[in-house]
């Protein structure tokens, strides 16, 4: 493979430094003006680099001509699975019977039935902020509120949330400093008790999602067929780690972008009709999950570049939200009334995350809550970044709330 013009440039999509130091944004606008698709070369195997917001789309939308199944994250080129790790890892028809399975869990009538549960959550931990006093919004906010939401959603004790965040931890690369062997304990931990859930549901199922997982196929007369324990597994596994992740660091770096744009934070109190479009505006501005991985199923072309059969694709989120062919001159500015706002930060196509409802109930629950109690916010130290090119996650933001 020849490396495209700007490929030593895209080389430091996977520098821990870019992202521990919160701002790989002057990289992506120099890819997609210099080279939207690119080859990186990497030890293990190269990929494509793909950052702009039309391409980034289409191949999210076309699970069969660029599929999850041969790995999602470019850590996992040339690697093969018995059982797919999670259900991102799937392509249809297997992808469309686990989403049909999972899917009522996350139904916006179901979501709606959890606001109040969301709402007094939010209030307990919002409680704890002293007026002008500064706040670690990661550790005291962020962290504790998604988790306790997905201890309910799961029906599991709520306060077990310590022990899912270190294991949420594990999963994602580059969030913790700890070494594979750690990495993989934890997470036999985590596989462990979610079986161990899953198999108290079966003899004593309640109303929560855990028991319709677990009793799939059960019904003598549904003909339905029951999950493996790797399928379990998986599922429950994914609803804690994707459950909690994408939606802390929205919270985290939403309001961190806020305390830094005092304006926009004004603009909120003035109109709070405008808090359900600041929610996209901030998942567009944070993207969550900076970038997940296709393989080309077939030889075909991205923006009239040749990719090869077998050939990894990195869609880079993160970039596509901030491309100014789409969102305009303006793309890399935070604007709480940004409209249309076409962001790709749950993905797109087969695999828009199932979790989209929930996140969006959450951050505006959050916002809500704040705007009630405080009329500024403002930054009160450095912010820590994780240095996972994988997760825009924040270690820690001090903020004073006004």
């Amino acid at each position: 493979m020849t490396p495209a013009s700007g490929a030593a440039d895209a080389a430091r999509l996977l520098d821990p430094s870019l992202y521990s130091g919160g701002d790989p944004f002057e990289l992506y606008a120099d890819l997609r003006r210099s080279s939207p698709v690119c080859w990186v070369d990497r030890e293990g195997g190269g990929f494509w680099a793909v950052t702009t917001h039309p391409e980034v789309s289409h191949i999210g939308a076309d699970p069969g001509a660029f599929c999850s199944s041969r790995g999602i994250l470019v850590d996992e080129i040339g690697t093969t699975y018995e059982s797919p790790p999670t259900m991102m890892h799937t392509d249809p028809p297997q992808h469309t019977r686990y989403r049909r399975l999972v899917q009522p869990g996350f139904k916006p009538s179901m979501v709606r039935l959890m606001e109040a549960g969301v709402k007094a959550k939010a209030r307990v931990l919002l409680d704890r902020i002293e007026r002008g006093q500064v706040f670690d919004v990661v550790r005291e906010l962020s962290v504790p509120f998604p988790l306790q939401v997905i201890c309910e959603l799961l029906g599991v004790d709520g306060s077990q949330w310590p022990r899912f965040f270190d294991w949420s931890e594990a999963v994602i690369p580059g969030e913790v400093e700890q070494s594979e062997e750690q990495r993989a304990a934890l997470q036999a931990e985590m596989w462990e008790y979610l079986i161990g859930v899953a198999e108290e549901r079966r003899r004593r199922p309640a109303g929560d999602l855990v028991s319709v997982l677990a009793n799939v196929g059960s019904d003598p007369g549904g003909g339905g067929e029951a999950l493996s324990e790797a399928e379990l597994a998986m599922f429950l596994i994914q609803l804690l780690v994707a459950g909690n992740e994408t939606t802390r660091n929205l919270l985290s770096g939403g309001l961190v972008a806020l305390a830094e744009n005092p304006g926009q934070w004004a603009m909120l109190q003035a109109d709070r009709s405008l808090v359900p479009s600041a929610v996209e505006e901030l998942l567009r501005w944070t993207t969550p999950v900076i970038s997940f991985m296709r393989t080309a199923t077939a030889a075909t072309t991205i923006r009239g570049v040749a990719v090869a059969e077998g050939d990894p694709v990195l869609l880079v989120y993160a970039s596509a939200n901030r491309d100014e062919e789409v969102f305009g001159p303006d793309s890399d500015e935070l604007r709480i009334d940004r409209h249309p706002n076409p962001h790709v930060s749950f993905g797109f196509g087969p695999h828009f995350c199932l979790g989209a409802a929930l996140a969006r109930l959450e951050g505006r629950v959050i916002l809500d809550e704040l705007l009630d109690r405080f009329e500024s916010v403002s930054i009160a130290g450095p912010v820590e970044r994780t240095a996972s090119p994988v997760i825009a996650g924040v270690r820690q933001a001090q903020l004073v709330f006004g």
